[in-house]
């Protein structure tokens, strides 16, 4: 498997095209992506793989999303674009989706996983997450980029993947009050 990046970075899978790639070890830590659903098409095509109107349906669904979201949550978007998408259509597209970089899983110890667009190439990102409402923040981690690599080449290696997490409760919870972030 080849190296990858966060959101941070970008490789070219795509002749022509950066595409973002999931873990943020790349140099290039500024590009923006300038046509997301045509790079998608390119990469689908560039992989043997068709077109498909679901395909693109889910893509729509994902990419469009500002938060984090579950397949399932995916699932019910899409179908609100393409009512003919599957359950299984979703589960075969995500590892297609997070393979380009478009999109990237946040695996935050559940049974599930999260989803979450890459829009713009940015530092590396961490996850907060609060025990207290459940909400998952992005906070921009730069030295972590910098972190991987000189462990790594202290023992002559090339970095894969790193992601740095921390769980939080709410301080404001904690005084008797209400916690910000909660749904109302």
């Amino acid at each position: 498997m080849p190296a990858t990046a966060t959101t941070t970075s970008t490789s070219s899978l795509v002749p022509v095209r950066p595409v973002l790639r999931p873990l943020g070890l790349a140099p290039e830590a500024s590009i923006a992506i300038e046509n997301p659903r045509e790079t998608f098409q390119e990469f689908l095509t560039s992989k043997g793989l068709r077109v498909t109107s679901q395909r693109l349906a889910i893509f729509d669904a994902s990419f469009n999303q500002p938060d984090h979201f579950t397949a399932e949550e995916l699932l019910e978007r899409a179908r609100a674009l393409d009512d003919s998408v599957s359950r299984a259509t979703v589960y075969r597209t995500l590892p297609i989706l997070t393979e380009s970089g478009l999109i990237r899983e946040v695996d935050v110890g559940r049974d599930f996983k999260y989803y979450m667009a890459n829009v713009r190439a940015r530092t590396f990102q961490a996850q907060l997450i609060c025990l207290d409402c459940e909400k998952i923040f992005e906070v921009d981690a730069p030295f972590m980029e910098w972190y991987g690599k000189t462990v790594c080449d202290k023992r002559d290696m090339e970095p894969e993947s790193q992601r740095l997490q921390v769980t939080a409760r709410c301080r404001v919870l904690g005084r008797g009050g209400r916690c910000p972030n909660a749904a109302s």
